[in-house]
């Protein structure tokens, strides 16, 4: 897991270069940095959802696993139960940054499919690379919102290490069909948490987090039938 290790550290040390160069940032400029997080993490969703639709073989599936997994979410009420447990060991905003970093950190295709890359293969390139994209968005999410964000390290840690311990299992059902409309998904709660962090709309991000659990639910009975 040496390519899983090597990302959570990244984010530990980004995490720690961002708390420490946010003490001589003023007020001002946190807002500005607060804004500039919430269009890059919007830029980033639009990203993901322009580069995966033309390939989407299912064009309506984003929208059904949307519409259902909004609706389970809801049902769960997933974003109030978050926002209190972080509420209890940080500011208000905190919730946001979090959930938009385990959001950037967890949902991609290289931090799903490097870790089986990892173990099946032993070919770490997919992690090292998402490591070296997570050391940056985690200075500027710790510059943001603190050392809070460090907790997405141990999702990481539990998200990837897990994928590697099942990776046998998982090779097979991982296609690129289904990752192309995991991604899709993806990208719309990523852009959704831009949307919250810049205060435009408060999207409840994580009342849609089901929505990624659909499609896999979809190609599941696809290839049961």
């Amino acid at each position: 897991m040496i390519g899983t290790f090597a990302n959570v550290g990244t984010i530990i040390i980004g995490t720690a270069i961002g708390v420490w160069l946010k003490k001589g940032i003023k007020e001002e400029y946190q807002t500005a940095l607060f804004t500039a997080m919430g269009f890059a993490a919007a830029a980033l969703g639009i990203n993901a959802i322009a580069q995966h639709m033309p390939n989407s073989s299912y064009p309506v599936l984003f929208i059904i696993s949307l519409a259902v997994g909004g609706f389970v979410g809801t049902v769960l009420n997933l974003d109030e139960r978050f926002n209190k447990i972080v509420g209890k060991f940080g500011q208000s905003e905190l919730a946001k940054g979090l959930s938009t970093a385990i959001l950037l950190f967890c949902v991609g295709t290289l931090s799903i499919l490097g870790p089986i890359e990892s173990a099946l293969h032993q070919n770490h390139t997919y992690l090292f690379t998402n490591a070296t994209l997570d050391l940056v968005t985690s200075m500027v999410l710790a510059a943001t919102y603190g050392i809070g964000i460090m907790a997405s390290a141990a999702v990481l840690l539990l998200w990837q290490g897990g994928i590697y311990l099942a990776a046998t299992y998982l090779e097979p059902f991982l296609t690129t069909e289904l990752m192309t409309e995991v991604s899709i998904i993806g990208g719309i709660l990523i852009f959704a948490s831009g949307l919250s962090i810049l205060g435009i709309r408060d999207t409840k991000t994580l009342n849609m987090l089901p929505a990624l659990l659909i499609p896999v639910i979809w190609f599941a009975i696809i290839g049961w039938i």
